[in-house]
């Protein structure tokens, strides 16, 4: 048996073994999908997942297709009805019981979510933890969504209560499947909502193994359902089914666009969180220890494939060569290797299109004047098998502001550096770009760190630091990166319609023809 097929045969035992475990298996091919409280195999064609540290073959699964959305719309129909009928002290209960169903599986849902998505066991452990935050956070909401009385100049009580938007449709990406299913279904329930949501066809299976965890903990039954397709498919027949009321969507901007305009062909609202192509400045006062260490963990991190990676690194002149240098060296010796080995810090790109992307960019970069810091190639040290979709991590230096390299979302371990001269010029390239997600500054001078992250187009800017997100902070975009906004309490918001109610309180009913009734 070669090496390859060894890593393959481990790879689908360990999926099979998983997939076993949580019920998932099937004689002919695995249950993708959780629709109202049973996991059920699709309907449409089989779609193939590819081992990533391979390449090769490692499951396939059929698409769910129209009729699974359907049924899987009507189930949350049902439930979210059963739901909003409980208290909003009850709902929190729920969903602080439901998550405790996850206790004793963290360890499965992190490998499983590694086999498939090629992550690093230690990210995924760390994400398994994101979940169980996520609804905590969330169900402590669900009685604090008050309503506000406002005094109207007439003789009736005006009071503004939140109301559920009922069955919300949602589609997350591959690069953080469990994390971003979290992300969108802790709100939206406790919200009052019932959820439809699709992962990413290429990561199907940690979703529909929460969303069944969830359920054994006390949720509902079709209060969540997972289902797993293409976009052509499943994808639009989530997107243009009258059963859901709005749209939330995690992905690439090109994809953004067409769920925007399949929820305005409805008059449908949608929450839109996509790619960018964020700044980290450093200025020439900042602890350099800190900012190469942090514009390391920016961009290279999950393989760069990551909404938030620092992909453009602006280097005060003076202190340009040095981080270069820096950077370069400590880059070179970050450990890239199988995603299931503790010592992993990076592991491949998770499928071949993006594989090829990503080199294909970096290949026009340098034939348009860039030159190669480091990596760029295969990385030293693998196991003999491991030909997958592997990148040594790379830094990019003689770029100018008008490369592809330098505008575009490569999503991928590729940093460009580019030098500044002062804070006006730091700004200006910075903002110098169609999106707008996230941004860093990395100074000593208090009043400048403020005045630059004030100046910057940005949905999240973090100060001497890169990557701080948590569950109770609003993140979103500008621009290209989106709209709407995911966690917090802003987040929560997204999931409700403010509804204003008008009662009379006067002896006599202030009734009259037209509008402005009683005003004055």
């Amino acid at each position: 048996m070669s090496t390859t097929t060894a890593l393959d045969e481990r790879a689908r035992t360990h999926l099979e073994t998983l997939l076993d475990h949580f019920g998932l298996s099937r004689n002919a091919a695995p249950a993708s999908n959780w629709i109202d409280g049973e996991a059920v195999t699709g309907q449409g064609d089989p779609i193939t997942l590819r081992n990533p540290v391979t390449g090769n073959v490692l499951v396939s699964y059929p698409d769910a297709g129209q009729a699974l959305v359907s049924r899987a719309v009507s189930a949350g129909t049902r439930a979210q009805v059963e739901w909003i009928a409980l208290t909003a002290s009850a709902r929190g209960r729920h969903m602080n019981a439901a998550v405790r169903a996850l206790e004793g599986e963290e360890e499965r849902l992190a490998q499983l979510e590694s086999v498939v998505a090629g992550k690093p066991i230690s990210d995924c452990r760390g994400e398994v933890g994101k979940v169980r935050e996520m609804f905590e956070y969330y169900a402590g909401w669900c009685d604090k969504q008050h309503g506000e009385v406002i005094p109207v100049p007439t003789s009736h009580l005006n009071y503004v209560r939140h109301v559920p938007y009922g069955v919300v449709g949602q589609i997350t990406p591959w690069n953080a499947p469990m994390f971003t299913c979290a992300w969108q279904l802790a709100p939206a329930i406790a919200a009052g909502n019932a959820a439809v949501l699709k992962p990413s066809e290429l990561t199907p299976f940690t979703s529909v193994v929460v969303a069944k965890l969830l359920e054994s903990g006390g949720l509902p039954k079709g209060l969540i359902n997972i289902v797993n397709g293409v976009g052509p498919t499943t994808g639009t027949a989530l997107t243009d089914h009258e059963g859901i009321s709005k749209l939330v969507f995690v992905g690439s901007p090109d994809s953004g666009r067409l769920i925007a305009q399949a929820g305005a062909r409805r008059l449908v609202p949608s929450v839109l969180e996509l790619g960018g192509k964020s700044a980290n400045i450093i200025f020439n006062d900042a602890r350099l220890d800190d900012a190469v260490a942090g514009a390391q963990a920016a961009i290279f991190a999950a393989a760069g494939q990551s909404c938030v990676a620092g992909s453009r690194l602006l280097i005060q002149r003076d202190s340009f060569d040095e981080v270069v240098e820096r950077l370069g060296r400590a880059a070179a010796q970050i450990p890239v290797g199988l995603p299931e080995e503790d010592a992993t810090r990076m592991g491949p790109l998770q499928n071949a299109q993006q594989f090829e992307r990503v080199t294909a960019m970096i290949d026009a970069a340098v034939e348009a004047g860039a030159r190669i810091v480091t990596g760029g190639h295969r990385p030293h040290g693998l196991p003999e098998g491991a030909s997958g979709y592997f990148l040594a991590p790379v830094v990019l230096a003689d770029v100018t502001p008008d490369m592809a390299i330098a505008c575009e979302e490569v999503f991928g371990p590729v940093v460009v550096v580019m030098p500044f001269d002062d804070e006006a010029d730091a700004v200006r390239l910075a903002n110098a770009t169609r999106f707008g997600l996230a941004g860093a500054v990395w100074t000593q001078d208090v009043a400048r760190a403020h005045r630059v992250a004030g100046k910057l187009r940005a949905g999240t800017v973090w100060i001497n630091s890169y990557k701080a997100i948590n569950v109770m902070s609003p993140f979103g975009g500008f621009g290209d990166s989106g709209f709407g906004r995911s966690s917090g309490l802003e987040g929560l918001k997204e999931y409700t319609i403010p509804q204003s109610v008008w009662v009379e309180t006067g002896e006599q009913a202030s009734v009259a023809m037209g509008y402005g009734n009683g005003v004055g």
